[in-house]
């Protein structure tokens, strides 16, 4: 099973690593595309009002930059503990015992606008590119990465459950992953804690001891943690909040 999470704009900073290597992440088919983009990236930031303009960030975000023009040269963090905000609290990584961090560094993977996607245990710098971007001289990412990066995710693992957000999910389809919404138990569509139940069902995933193969089997799992979960289509789940 391969759990597929959205990023997060905000990021950890500093690192307890050396710097980035392309090299050293998983699936290095991706490297080439890697590489063009982070060189962009470090590019663009040298002039900062056309930073600013592309990435769609006010003058107050100007540091955002600073962490893009040192990309090759940052201490990294695995992916895991790189990215924050609500989904990532909720997923609550950091109290993870060693046994569960093994487990979901195998399970969870991040898409990225910069990396396409990488695991869990994958050490990456903070950095500032969104999914909906279109960079000066190479164009919009989902460009880029489609063609990149569809043939992996197809068979990255027979079982993907796809948590990626609308901007995230245009970067690569995967026809056959299982997508999960979040509703009310009247069916309403819940948008402002979204993320955070997104991140409980990353994290009863994640470390189950039995790690399900099939659709059945994810259900089971997420009732076993406490998530309920209902089937609506062949590939298609609804979380169901409490009341």
């Amino acid at each position: 099973m391969l759990v597929l999470l959205p990023p997060s704009e905000t990021k950890a900073p500093g690192g307890d690593g050396p710097p980035l290597d392309l090299d050293s992440l998983s699936f290095p088919e991706l490297t080439p595309v890697r590489r063009k983009l982070a060189d962009a990236l470090v590019e663009l930031a040298s002039d900062v009002p056309s930073a600013l303009r592309v990435l769609g960030l006010s003058p107050r975000q100007e540091d955002e930059l600073a962490r893009n023009a040192t990309l090759w040269s940052a201490p990294a963090l695995p992916a895991l503990e790189r990215y924050t905000g609500v989904l990532y609290d909720a997923l609550g990584f950091g109290a993870f015992t060693r046994s569960q961090r093994g487990k979901a560094e195998r399970r969870l993977a991040v898409a990225s606008a910069l990396f396409g996607i990488v695991r869990g245990a994958d050490r990456i710098p903070a950095y500032r590119l969104s999914g909906g971007t279109s960079l000066p001289a190479l164009g919009t990412l989902r460009g880029l990465w489609r063609p990149a990066l569809e043939p992996i995710l197809e068979n990255a693992d027979p079982l993907i459950v796809d948590l990626r957000s609308g901007a995230y999910a245009a970067l690569a389809r995967i026809p056959a992953a299982v997508t999960v919404r979040v509703v009310t138990a009247t069916g309403r569509t819940v948008s402002h804690h979204n993320k955070a139940y997104k991140g409980r069902l990353a994290a009863v995933l994640a470390t189950t001891a039995r790690e399900p193969s099939t659709v059945e089997g994810l259900i089971s799992a997420a009732e076993r943690g406490g998530i309920r979960l209902s089937r609506t289509g062949d590939l298609e789940l609804e979380l169901v909040t409490p009341s």
